[in-house]
This record gives structure tokens, C-alpha cells and sequence, in this order.
């Protein structure tokens, strides 16, 4: 990241063509199965075409099925077979908003969306593991069928089970749908333990139509 900031044009500059090609190139070096441009919101900020046109860059150049965590989140609700959800986000409002029109375009109904409005992803990553926990818990919707956790700067892996214990329900992190994709765009698509009900699920083998191309 040249700059630390949810902002839309930082991020718009760190999910940009020549970023994601350089470290598209390094991962060409390593024989990987499959890739993740695990960021959520530089990915969602550029809408339903942009993040596409990404995954389509980073695809041509690694050779290899390709996403990233903002597809990984409506593909994991379409493993899920949910529809309706909640957001938690530590975005900024302006930032969040981006990614409820991410997901309405994917045909995904945002019942709830709450911003945390921090500023940066280093602020994020030293979120208190407890306030962490009570913000997604606070900001449930009674219809949603499950509370998505955007922004990769969350550690959030420890907290998955006790929030999904907490709510009765899915609870779907950027860091844990991006590692679930690359495992299933990999083909090992065998249920796992944890962390969540998403892994447990196992993953569908069927890729989406861009995916395919």
C-alpha cells in the first residue's frame, strides 16, 4: 500500500492494474494451484466490472483460477445457499456503502450495514479482540441469515466460533472467505474443521461464469 487509508481513492490506488500485476508476477515464482487478491475493500470499491477486470489481470498473468475477497464473499453465501445479510464494517460509511452496491449487484439483500469508521488498516489490526466481537455483535439484523465482517485487517479468525455461537447464525470474514476461496478454486473442496460453519460446509466445485472464461 503506497497509502494507509480507507479512503475510496487510496484504495482505488491500491487495488490499481500495475499493483496487482506486480504481485501477480511474484506468485508466478511459487507454482501456486490457484490466487486471491485478498483485499476486500480494494477490490468492492472499484463495482461488480472493475473487480472482475482485476481478477481477469491477475488470472492472465498467473495462469491459474483466480478471485478475490469481495467475489469470495458472495460465493460463499452462494455455497451457503444465504441471501440476506448484515454488515459489520470498520470501513468509513462512504467506503461500506461501496460494498452493499458490491453486493446488490451480485443479487445479494443487505438487511443492515454498520460502520465502524476507522480510518486505516493499521488501526484495524490493533482493534481490542472484544470490541471486535461486541461491534459485529451489536450490528446483527433478526432476518439476516448471516453478518458479514469486511476488511482483511481484522483479525478475526479466534472470534469466528464465538461469534457464530453468540448469534445463532453464519458469520462470514474477509480473511476467512479468501483463504476458503483459494482452497476451493484450488479443488479441494472437501469439509474441514473451522473456523466456521463455511468451512464445515465444504465448497461447491462449480465456478462462476467469469471464473470459467
Amino acid at each position: 500500500m503506497r497509502e494507509d487509508a480507507h479512503r475510496v481513492d487510496a484504495l482505488l490506488d491500491v487495488g490499481s492494474e500495475g499493483v496487482l500485476a506486480k504481485g501477480a508476477q511474484e506468485l508466478t515464482t511459487m507454482g501456486v494451484d490457484s490466487a486471491v487478491w485478498a483485499c476486500t475493500s480494494g477490490s468492492f470499491v472499484f463495482g461488480w466490472e472493475g473487480a472482475r477486470r482485476q481478477v481477469q489481470g491477475v488470472r492472465e498473468v498467473t495462469g491459474v483460477p483466480t478471485s478475490s475477497t469481495s467475489f469470495a464473499f458472495v460465493h460463499a453465501l452462494s455455497q451457503l445457499r444465504a441471501s440476506r445479510v448484515a454488515i459489520a464494517a470498520t470501513y468509513p460509511d462512504d467506503v461500506a456503502l461501496r460494498f452493499v452496491e458490491f453486493l446488490n449487484d451480485a443479487g445479494v439483500t443487505v438487511m443492515s450495514m454498520a460502520s465502524h469508521g476507522i480510518a486505516t488498516a493499521a488501526e484495524v489490526g490493533h482493534l481490542d479482540p472484544d470490541d471486535a466481537l461486541d461491534f459485529v455483535i451489536s450490528n446483527d439484523h433478526p432476518r439476516a441469515e448471516a453478518v458479514l465482517v469486511p476488511d482483511t485487517a481484522l483479525h478475526s479468525a479466534d472470534l469466528i466460533e464465538p461469534m457464530e455461537a453468540l448469534l445463532g447464525k453464519t458469520v462470514l470474514t474477509a480473511n476467512q472467505v479468501s483463504i476458503w476461496e483459494g482452497i476451493r478454486l484450488a479443488g479441494q473442496c472437501e469439509a474441514r474443521s473451522g473456523p466456521g460453519t463455511l468451512f464445515r460446509s465444504g465448497a461447491s466445485v462449480v465456478r462462476s461464469a467469469f471464473e470459467a472464461e
